[in-house]
C-alpha cells in the first residue's frame, strides 16, 4: 500500500474512460471525446465528472488542458459547473433514445442543471431581473468579518433585539450613506428591516388611508403590498426622462409616491433634475412623502452615480436601500432612512410582531462596511457588471446592430428595444433556446393610460462568468433579423 494517496493516480477520483485517439492535439481530442460521451448517452445528464486534477492524472495530460476543455464545454452548454457540486453533464444535448433511460433520481430539480426549455424544469440560463451574481458573494471576507463581529459582540446582541435594529449597523450606515450616496441622516432615523418589501409594507401601513403613486413601469407585487396595507395605487407615467412627477400635483388624496430616481426600474433611465425638483416641491407643498427605492444606486458605470434624492429634502423623502443587489438576497438586510416625524409611528407598527433581520448578520454587515471590505467588493462588482454589459452591447453591435439598448450604463440589467408586436414571440422563442427572459410589458401597470412598448429586460448580472458567452449566443439567436 502506498504511504500517501497522492502518490497513486488510481485514488484520485471517479474513473472515466475516454479515447483520445484521432486527429488534432490533446485538447481537441479531449473535447471531441467528452462531446461524444454526452451525445451518445454514455455520460447521462447530471453525471458528475472527475475533477480536472483527477482526469489529468488518469489521462497523463496537463491539468490546464482538462480545465480549459471543461470551461469550453460549460460555455457551450454541454456541461454545468457550480461551486460546491463540481462539474456535471448538463441537461441539454440529450439524445431521444436516451431520454427514457434516465433514472428518476437524476431528473432535474431546482438544485441541478435544468433540462431543455420545452421540457419540464427550469431553463439553462436565467436572464430575469432581480438577482445579482450570487456566485460572486465574498465568502472569505464575509466570514472574516463575522468572526471579528462575534468576538466583539456584547452579550445582549444574542437576545431578541429592538425594532430599530442594531445600533452598530445604524451608525455605520449613517456614515456610509452620507459618503457614498449623499444621504443626510443620523443613526436614530435609520430603521433596519428584512428587505425592501418589508420596508414598503411597514411604510404603507404607517401612512394610513389614501392613495400612493407608483411608476407605470415597475414590479406588480410592490403595488400588491401597498394595496394590502389599505392604500390605493395610482400609476404615474414614465418616459425617457423618468417618472412624470409634474403630474403629482393633479392627483387627489395622495399620501406618497414610490420612485426609483437613480435608475428607473425597469426602463433604465434616471429621473431628470427638473422632475426630481418637482417631486420634492410636491411633497413640501402637500406634506406628502417620496419613497426613494435606491435598489442599485451604487452601480453606475459611465460616470459618478447621481446622489440620492433624499439629500434634497430629508424631511419629505424616505430613503430605502438593501444589501440584496450589492451582496446577496439571502442576507435579508435592508434599511430605511426616515424623516423625524415618521420614526416613532413606523417603529410602533414594526414592534407589533414584524420579523427582524438576524442581529448577528447586522453586526457582520457593520464590520464588513467599516473595515472597507464592502467598498472593495462594490468596486470589484462594478468592474464585473460593467464588463458584462459591455460584452452584451458589443455582441449586439456586431451580430444584431438593429437592436437598440436604451437606458443608462448602470445596474444589473439592460433594456433591448424591439419592433412593435414582436415582444411576446421573442420571449416564447427564448424558452426554446434555454433562456428565461422577461418582456418590458410584464412590468407595465395595466391601469396606466399609455400602452406598453415592446422591449426585452435582460439581466446580465445573474449568469455566472463561465456561462456568459453561451448566454449571449442564445440571446442573439432569438432576436429579430435586421432588414
Amino acid at each position: 500500500m502506498e504511504d500517501s494517496w497522492a502518490n497513486s493516480w488510481a485514488t484520485f477520483g471517479r474513473d472515466l474512460h475516454l479515447d483520445l485517439s484521432g486527429p488534432g492535439g490533446l485538447r481537441v481530442a479531449l473535447l471531441r471525446a467528452l462531446r461524444e460521451a454526452v451525445r451518445s448517452g454514455r455520460l447521462a445528464p447530471g453525471t458528475r465528472l472527475p475533477s480536472s486534477r483527477s482526469l489529468a492524472a488518469d489521462l497523463g495530460i496537463a491539468r490546464n488542458t482538462v480545465a480549459d476543455a471543461y470551461a469550453e464545454l460549460v460555455a457551450e452548454g454541454w456541461l454545468s459547473a457550480r461551486q460546491g457540486s463540481g462539474t456535471r453533464v448538463a441537461w441539454g444535448h440529450l439524445p431521444d433514445g436516451v431520454r427514457g433511460r434516465v433514472p428518476p433520481r437524476t431528473a432535474p430539480t431546482a438544485r441541478r442543471a435544468p433540462g431543455p426549455p420545452h421540457r419540464a424544469g427550469r431553463p439553462r440560463f436565467d436572464l430575469t431581473a432581480g438577482t445579482p451574481d450570487v456566485a460572486a458573494f465574498p465568502r472569505t471576507a464575509w466570514l472574516a468579518a463575522a468572526r471579528r463581529a462575534l468576538t466583539a459582540a456584547p452579550s445582549e446582541a444574542f437576545g431578541y433585539g429592538t425594532p430599530a435594529g442594531r445600533p452598530e449597523l445604524r451608525a455605520v450606515l449613517a456614515d456610509y450613506l452620507a459618503r457614498a450616496r449623499g444621504v443626510h441622516t443620523d443613526p436614530d432615523r435609520i430603521v433596519l428591516c428584512t428587505g425592501f418589501m418589508q420596508g414598503l409594507a411597514l411604510l404603507s401601513r404607517t401612512l394610513g388611508a389614501g392613495r400612493l403613486a407608483t411608476e407605470s413601469y415597475g414590479l406588480g407585487f410592490h403595488r400588491d403590498v401597498i394595496e394590502r396595507a389599505g392604500l390605493r395605487t395610482v400609476p404615474l407615467g414614465v418616459d425617457e426622462h423618468g417618472a412624470r412627477t409634474e403630474g403629482l400635483a393633479a392627483l387627489d388624496d395622495l399620501r406618497a409616491a414610490l420612485l426609483t430616481p437613480a435608475h428607473q426600474f425597469p426602463t433604465g433611465v434616471p429621473l431628470h433634475p427638473d422632475r426630481r425638483a418637482a417631486a420634492v416641491n410636491w411633497a413640501r407643498a402637500t406634506g406628502g412623502y417620496i419613497l426613494e427605492d435606491d435598489y442599485d444606486g451604487e452601480f453606475r458605470y459611465d460616470r459618478q452615480p447621481v446622489g440620492a434624492l433624499q439629500g434634497l429634502d430629508p424631511d419629505h423623502v424616505v430613503y430605502l436601500g438593501t444589501a440584496s443587489k450589492s451582496l446577496a438576497p439571502a442576507l435579508r438586510l435592508a434599511w430605511m432612512v426616515l424623516p423625524d416625524r415618521l420614526v416613532d409611528p413606523l417603529l410602533a407598527v414594526k414592534g407589533t410582531g414584524e420579523w427582524q433581520s438576524g442581529q448577528l448578520e447586522q453586526l457582520t454587515l457593520a464590520e464588513f462596511i467599516s473595515s472597507g471590505a464592502y467598498d472593495r467588493h462594490l468596486r470589484g462588482m462594478r468592474l464585473r457588471y460593467r464588463r458584462r454589459r459591455d460584452q452584451l452591447v458589443a455582441a449586439l453591435a456586431d451580430r444584431a446592430p438593429h437592436v437598440h439598448v436604451s437606458g443608462i450604463a448602470a445596474g444589473l440589467h439592460a433594456v433591448l428595444e424591439l419592433p412593435p408586436g414582436t415582444e411576446q414571440s421573442i420571449v416564447h422563442a427564448a424558452r426554446w433556446q434555454g433562456l428565461a427572459l422577461e418582456g418590458l410589458s410584464s412590468f407595465h401597470d395595466s391601469a396606466a393610460a399609455s400602452p406598453p412598448r415592446d422591449a426585452l429586460v435582460v439581466a446580465y448580472g445573474t449568469p455566472p462568468d463561465h456561462s456568459f458567452a453561451g448566454v449571449l449566443d442564445a440571446l442573439i439567436r432569438v432576436l429579430p433579423m435586421g432588414e
